[in-house]
């Protein structure tokens, strides 16, 4: 770090009082040796004040390339603060939206779930329906066959007994009949018998 002007007047001045106290104690040095030494000390200072100002204007600089690069951090910051802000607003839209639509397609199938147990109910309904209608239907065939087979055991049975009853008056009616034949030809018989003796025959010969 170059020195400060206080502590170059004081060099300058402690090497004043030297060359003061050596002049006093050495008056054989020439002026031009005392002229270059002031010389040389002037050039050190002016060299040391350039060097200062050098440092103080790269100073300067730094301190504005840091502010300008402050500034471009927080407008950076603030962008990204807005930024930032956007697309949590843009998350929370899509959030919502994507909510509002899962909620509508949870509604749709939950009724459309409803309507398909409400169908599957009726369709359970109708085939229990129609077998309890099948089995009364097949109930009442059953008890009509049999009704029928009973009617029809009835019937034969009652047939069986016209029919008996029928044959046993036929033959009766033919016995009865059977006997007046024989009876009838007997008398028959009797009277050609008769006959024949009238004239003189002998049936059994004839």
């Amino acid at each position: 770090m170059a020195p400060t002007k206080k502590g170059e007047r004081k060099r300058a001045k402690g090497k004043g009082s030297r060359g003061k106290e050596g002049k006093q104690q050495k008056n054989s040095l020439p002026d031009e040796e005392k002229r270059k030494h002031t010389t040389l000390e002037v050039d050190s200072l002016k060299q040391h004040l350039v060097l200062r100002r050098d440092v103080a204007r790269q100073a300067i600089a730094d301190s504005e390339e840091l502010k300008h690069k402050l500034a471009d951090l927080e407008k950076e910051l603030e962008e990204a603060r807005g930024d930032k802000k956007d697309i949590y607003e843009e998350m929370i839209r899509r959030y919502q939206q994507l909510q509002c639509q899962t909620d509508a397609r949870i509604q749709h199938l939950e009724a459309k779930t409803q309507n398909l147990q409400e169908q599957l109910a009726a369709c359970q309904e109708d085939v229990r329906q129609s077998r309890a209608d099948r089995a009364k239907t097949l109930e009442e065939k059953d008890e009509a066959i049999v009704q029928m087979q009973s009617k029809i055991d009835n019937m034969e049975s009652e047939y069986e007994k016209i029919l008996h009853a029928s044959l046993d008056c036929v033959l009766s009616k033919l016995q009865t009949a059977k006997l007046i034949w024989e009876k009838e030809a007997t008398l028959i018989h009797l009277e050609y018998k008769n006959q024949l003796k009238e004239f003189g025959l002998n049936p059994l010969e004839i």
